[in-house]
């Protein structure tokens, strides 16, 4: 069979959601091509001949952009079955289906599409414990059109790779928990290395750990990062780690520094102890003041990431949070866009369990893929307008992070922005991170 594959947006990685079905496809016999949207044109001669075009939705933005894809590949081959599988499939699967999407498939969907091309049906859902393949690259661009690691001025190829899928917390707001319901899968660890091993052959010389959290199974996360250091000494990496690992594992926070890891992105999504009891986030504020003090020591850049907006957000609590950026000395490990997040309440959210989320979403809009809320103090929605708009002109302008954030100090806080003590740019990736947060105001 002739399948297409299509990948809209993966915050700028070469998308392991195309090239780990494409290795069970074509060892199955199919005919596979690989397209990145975000990286590469639709192929449309490639469309027009395909028998099964299956659509990659690992997130929110990849969702709403596929949209109009799916619409232009109807047109191009409307005698192509069409599917969607990832993260957001199932969370959307109604709209999909109206779409003319036929089949939605979340959790390991590796298996599941070629039963779908095998036989022409498909499971919803599988959590099947797979016995994994090395990932086929071939048909992707190549790492030059994807992100980058920056640090101290330097530029380097960047690859993408993932050792375990899935979560075995239940954060309220996480796109994870209506498809895994706290459970999680490893890729073996010779599949992760040998992946490795390919995408250094290609010019990587840095590596992020795409699961939803690496230390969702510590043991095997050190694993595989004690063997990436003794094979690629050289090597850098960064991956996902809650708060709450952070603190419970501090003892395993030297192996990762000694084996090349740069930094680590952590979802802290707010400093107020009852917004964080509201998502279920399993972390206070005080273990994120801890576990930061503890990655200075380490030597490991903290990249926290938030949801600056959302309907318990204040502005004195909008405050207290940019002045524990400037206390922690974490105002250049912030992304800019990471002051300017509002809150996703998606289908299936169990956001929609809390009746104060209940008080303020309106009803369901299929075109954006949420249900829109505002605020119960206007003037909050109106400062995270212009936070968003700040932050938007402001990146176009290649303004630092520093300057960034000095004025969103003295546009919420009425005061001269602090001296911050000189410190050099934190390693970071080229492409924003966000998951469960969107960066424009729904207003």
């Amino acid at each position: 069979m002739k399948v297409v594959l299509i990948s809209t947006y993966e915050l700028g990685h070469q998308p392991f959601g195309l090239s780990s079905p494409a290795a069970w496809l074509g060892r199955d016999g199919h005919r596979v091509v690989c397209q990145d949207l975000a990286a590469a044109q639709l192929q449309e001669d490639a469309v027009r001949e395909a028998e099964l075009v299956a659509f990659y939705l690992p997130m929110h933005t990849a969702t709403r952009l596929a949209i109009p894809v799916i619409e232009r590949v109807k047109q191009l081959n409307p005698h192509a079955r069409l599917a969607a599988y990832g993260l957001y499939a199932p969370l959307n699967r109604d709209l999909l289906r109206g779409l003319g999407v036929e089949f939605t498939i979340g959790g390991e969907f590796e298996s599941a599409l070629v039963e779908l091309a095998r036989s022409g049906h498909a499971p919803v859902s599988s959590m099947e414990r797979l016995t994994f393949l090395t990932p086929d690259r071939t048909g992707l661009p190549g790492l030059s059109s994807y992100s980058h690691l920056r640090q101290n001025g330097t530029k380097k190829a960047a690859g993408y790779t993932e050792a375990s899928r899935g979560c075995k917390h239940l954060c309220r707001h996480c796109p994870v928990v209506p498809v895994y319901e706290g459970r999680f899968r490893v890729v073996q660890r010779d599949v992760v290395l040998e992946d490795i091993r390919q995408q250094v052959a290609a010019g990587a010389r840095h590596i992020t750990f795409g699961d939803p959290d690496f230390w969702n199974g510590p043991t095997h996360a050190m694993r595989i990062a004690e063997a990436l250091h003794a094979e690629f000494p050289e090597m850098t990496y960064d991956a996902t780690i809650k708060i709450e690992h952070l603190k419970q594992h501090r003892e395993l926070l030297p192996g990762l520094k000694q084996t090349g890891c740069l930094f680590i992105t952590s979802a802290v999504e707010s400093i107020d102890d009852a917004v964080l009891a509201r998502l279920e986030k399993g972390h206070t504020s005080s273990d994120f003041f801890e576990v930061a003090g503890w990655m200075r020591e380490t030597g490991i850049a903290l990249h926290p990431t938030f949801i600056a907006f959302t309907p318990w957000t204040t502005i004195e609590g909008y405050g207290a949070l940019l002045r524990a950026l400037a206390d922690l000395n974490l105002v250049e490990n912030t992304a800019p866009v990471q002051l300017a997040l509002r809150l996703l309440v998606t289908q299936n959210s169990r956001l929609l369990e809390l009746p104060d989320i209940q008080a303020v979403v309106r009803v369901f809009d299929g075109k954006a893929l949420v249900y829109p809320w505002s605020h119960p103090n206007r003037d909050v929605d109106t400062l995270g307008n212009l936070v968003f708009h700040l932050v938007n002109r402001r990146q176009q302008e290649n303004r630092t992070r520093v300057e960034i954030f000095s004025e969103i100090w003295e546009l919420v806080l009425r005061t001269p922005a602090p001296a911050l003590p000189p410190q050099p740019a934190a390693p970071h990736l080229d492409e924003p991170w966000y998951c469960c947060a969107e960066p424009a105001p729904q207003v």
